[in-house]
């Protein structure tokens, strides 16, 4: 996505992906492909970087199915060979195939994302659009893809050699695995797309290349909230016409929306609301794609108002992976209702004395942090928060210690959308609990115009 935040943390990737060593995942050890509309709502997630989380998790808490795992790049030293972010060999990688595994495993499915902003892109360094193609082939190969995304952006976004070379890949890969899914990714403006967006639309044209989708992405550009981003949509709507000679249906049918969820690189905001609108403009237009960047994101800071950006968490008051349900929804599922940071196990009494601190729910831990919870010590694998020690696979037993009991904290059930609540109620959301002051509906807890919610601290 464009100006993503890439922030590398030293979290022990094999530890999050399930250590297994695999070599190619070729098309008969590959699960089979789901249906498009789960490669069309596959949200960024970045194996490597930005304190991955578990993917297995994610799915089974929201009921997506597809994840689009970023990226792949030249070798940051230069050459035509595809790595994960420029160091990490494709052709020697274990650890991305045993994520992929694990998620075919689990009834799901991966797209793989090649360029991202920065970086050194294969399009730039391979020299011709059969050369970048032959480099991109050896992904889908390895890992038996079924689809892929082009995110065509800084530095070659510029670059009209780099960006023919990347599209003139993209079709022959179309030509040579019958059904891949294409996507094509690049920056979005209030016009739609600027410039050079406009100039790759021309190019792919002059090509006859058609992929799955041309998606842009409404954040980083003066963006602040749904109707800016829907009014951006329906311009680039207006591009695709008049590029390609469609009529409006077919240019919907062929138009995509990748997002940002919480605060954006530069300070914009789009909220759970902001979500929902884009949503229900993309179904209500039958747009071809809705995505956003990223997973990694997809979670509570420990401020939830927290004024800058991060790679791990979102900035918002959220509850884990709730972004994620909207992607999920795209793709026509019903995401499960249970609130996966809530609900804990019946307390057990011990003695003597635990030296790590309490668990709390409102606190965001970082991998190889240790804490004390019913009379056992926990250590975190990776970043988490709210996710309950002894129900939840980020937090491994380290034997017991003492203390007494642990009371685990109570919160009311949890806040639904689709809810009215009179003035009076309870609810729980983003950890906290919160009292509705008057009727409501819809209205996010800390995150609505009305004001409606008291935030009556952690529970």
């Amino acid at each position: 996505m464009k100006k993503r935040t890439l922030i590398p943390l030293a979290l022990t990737a094999a530890a999050t992906l399930g250590a297994t060593t695999l070599g190619v995942i070729n098309a008969t050890t590959a699960s089979a492909a789901l249906t498009s509309n789960w490669y069309a709502s596959a949200p960024y997630l970045m194996p490597f970087d930005n304190s991955p989380p578990d993917a297995i998790e994610v799915m089974n808490a929201t009921g997506q199915k597809a994840f689009q795992l970023a990226f792949i790049l030249a070798p940051n030293g230069g050459g035509c060979t595809p790595t994960w972010d420029g160091t990490r060999p494709v052709s020697s990688d274990t650890e991305a195939a045993a994520l992929i595994s694990r998620i075919r495993a689990n009834g799901g499915d991966v797209s793989v994302s090649i360029g991202g902003y920065g970086g050194t892109k294969l399009g730039q360094t391979c020299g011709t659009p059969a050369a970048t193609a032959a480099a991109y082939q050896q992904v889908v190969t390895k890992y038996g893809l079924k689809a892929i995304d082009f995110d065509l952006e800084e530095p070659e976004y510029e670059n009209a050699a780099a960006v023919h070379n990347e599209l003139g890949a993209a079709q022959i890969l179309q030509q040579n695995n019958p059904g891949l899914y294409i996507s094509v990714t690049t920056a979005g403006t209030a016009a739609g797309t600027g410039w050079f967006g406009t100039e790759m639309l021309k190019d792919a044209k002059s090509l006859g290349f058609t992929p799955n989708n041309y998606s842009i992405m409404p954040f980083d550009g003066g963006f602040n909230g749904a109707s800016t981003q829907t009014s951006a949509l329906e311009a680039f709507h207006g591009i695709l016409m008049n590029t390609f000679g469609w009529d409006s249906a077919t240019a919907y049918a062929h138009e995509g929306v990748s997002m940002m969820n919480g605060r954006s690189d530069v300070g914009e905001y789009f909220r759970q609301a902001d979500f929902q609108t884009v949503l229900d403009y993309a179904t209500s237009h039958h747009l071809a794609r809705y995505t956003y960047w990223s997973v990694n994101r997809d979670r509570q800071c420990a401020d939830p108002n927290q004024s800058t950006t991060s790679g791990t968490c979102s900035s918002v008051p959220q509850t884990a992976w709730e972004f994620t349900k909207y992607t999920a929804r795209f793709a026509g599922a019903t995401p499960p209702t249970t609130n996966p940071t809530t609900g804990s196990p019946t307390p057990t009494p011990s003695t003597g004395t635990c030296s790590a601190p309490a668990w709390s729910s409102s606190t965001a831990y970082t991998g190889g942090a240790l804490v004390s919870y019913n009379g056992h010590t926990y250590k975190a694998q990776w970043w988490t928060q709210g996710e309950t020690p002894g129900s939840a696979s980020v937090w491994v037993d380290q034997g017991t210690c003492g203390g007494g009991t642990t009371q685990p904290p109570t919160c009311p059930p949890a806040w639904s959308s689709s809810t009215a609540y009179n003035g009076g109620a309870t609810v729980s959301y983003g950890g906290h609990k919160w009292t509705a002051k008057w009727w409501t509906q819809g209205d996010i807890p800390g995150n609505n115009a009305q004001n409606v919610w008291t935030d009556n601290g952690a529970c």
